[in-house]
């Protein structure tokens, strides 16, 4: 039991912890020296695939590598951190590439405060073409002003 629950916490923790990691690579790694592969994010071509999809095995590669790693040893702690990696990555896919930017058609009609405001902190980062400039490095974190815009909005829309 007590090694369930520090496992949970590994990959909880992990979890959480990569909100942290994705801003500062998405601040100073794919907004500086990568900045080629991702500025074809912020300016689509509408194409299947863009450069930017690169950053998908570089972060795939250690999730892969810490839950092989840690399987082989018993599944000790190594496979609950690519754990944590893993199921950020799909979390990242899902809001990032199919909520916010519906490069896939699902969850076309979802319209809750979260998702209305962390679209908007999306768009407010993407409003910005250049390289050093922008907000809203994260995914998952929305800053409150984006919590208060759409809950007004939504408060509006009730009215009418």
């Amino acid at each position: 039991m007590e090694t369930t629950l520090l496992y949970t916490a590994i990959t909880v923790g992990t979890f959480i912890f990569m909100e942290a990691v994705t801003w500062f690579t998405h601040k100073f790694i794919m907004h500086g020296f990568m900045w080629y592969f991702h500025d074809d994010h912020h300016n689509p071509s509408h194409n299947v695939l863009e450069k930017n999809d690169v950053f998908f095995p570089i972060f795939a590669t250690p999730s892969f590598l810490l839950m092989l790693w840690g399987a082989n040893h018993g599944f000790d702690w190594r496979f609950f951190v690519g754990l944590g990696v893993m199921f950020y990555g799909a979390a990242y896919f899902l809001i990032h590439d199919v909520l916010i930017h519906q490069r896939f058609p699902w969850f076309k009609k979802t319209d809750n405060v979260y998702f209305r405001a962390l679209r908007k902190a999306h768009r407010m980062h993407h409003k910005h073409m250049g390289k050093h400039q922008g907000e809203c490095f994260g995914m998952l974190l929305v800053p409150m002003k984006y919590f208060r815009e759409a809950k007004n909005y939504k408060k509006k829309l009730r009215r009418k």
